[in-house]
């Protein structure tokens, strides 16, 4: 081996020893575990009660469906933001703006808006204007779904902003050109173009949703149950390390599908010469 080689292949020791110990190393711990029982013998009994009892299951729609309304409500509002955005002049201003949430800790954005959504809460001011007595806002579906979709909307931005960031300005205007319409050049142009950044950020939206358990609990009152919340308990409460182990591998394998499903689909062709 050259020196060349040898200094080459050291750059790539640092990368190996973090990908395996803080994601091959904890993967494979969880896999381990979710063979364990309580006493620490092998069985495959937690998967055999995963698989066999109806409230994990419900739980397992429940989890792909909150997931899917985030996901859902996040991307109605990050395209035409990130679409909007991209036309101003100050572009990476109000990107930096948009970023800005993220810097702040998740818990106190969450208890930022329990006292938004509480009975004393600013909506509630608000609504007494109107003649509108308190309502019951806070420990909702409808509360947990829209700080969800706030929390995320930056994570389905910033790769639609990016995708939209290469799209060549020469596309549209031949499109133009040729007589589409805006609905036309966007449907058939800009839509397709951009949406591997779409892809990107369903993957960064929806495979963190499918494992919410803090925002249920100080948000929608532990009236939203997902496998995220399951694990908390197995793990915190009843200390079934086995079976909390079992659904995180059900989780990790949701999560590989969706980035497949998701995923860029390349096609070899051949060249034109």
């Amino acid at each position: 081996m050259t020196q060349r080689h040898f200094t080459s292949w050291t750059y790539y020791v640092p990368y190996g020893l973090w990908v395996g110990l803080f994601v091959i190393a904890p993967v494979g711990l969880i896999i381990y575990q979710s063979f364990l029982d309580l006493h620490h013998h092998f069985t495959l009994a937690n998967y055999q009660a995963y698989f066999e009892s109806g409230t994990y299951l419900m739980m397992t729609v429940n989890s792909i469906w909150w997931a899917f309304l985030i996901t859902l409500f996040t991307l109605l509002i990050s395209y035409p933001a990130a679409y909007y955005i991209h036309q101003l002049k100050h572009r990476q201003l109000w990107l930096l703006l948009t970023i800005l949430p993220t810097w702040i800790n998740l818990l106190l954005k969450a208890y930022a808006f329990i006292g938004i959504f509480s009975q004393a809460g600013v909506v509630n001011q608000f609504l007494s204007l109107f003649g509108i007595g308190p309502q019951q806002i806070l420990f909702t579906n409808f509360s947990f779904v829209f700080v969800a979709t706030y929390i995320q909307i930056p994570f389905m931005i910033l790769p639609i902003y990016n995708a939209l960031d290469d799209l060549s300005g020469s596309y549209i205007n031949a499109s133009h050109d040729l007589g589409a319409t805006n609905w036309q050049t966007f449907s058939k142009v800009v839509w397709p173009l951009t949406l591997p950044g779409v892809k990107a950020g369903v993957q960064a939206v929806f495979i963190p949703s499918l494992s919410l358990f803090m925002l249920t609990r100080l948000i929608g009152g532990n009236k939203v149950i997902t496998l995220g919340t399951a694990i908390e308990e197995h793990f915190l409460t009843t200390m079934n390390w086995g079976m909390g182990s079992t659904i995180g591998v059900v989780l990790i394998v949701a999560m590989v599908l969706i980035m497949i499903i998701t995923g860029e689909r390349r096609q070899d062709r051949g060249r034109v010469r």
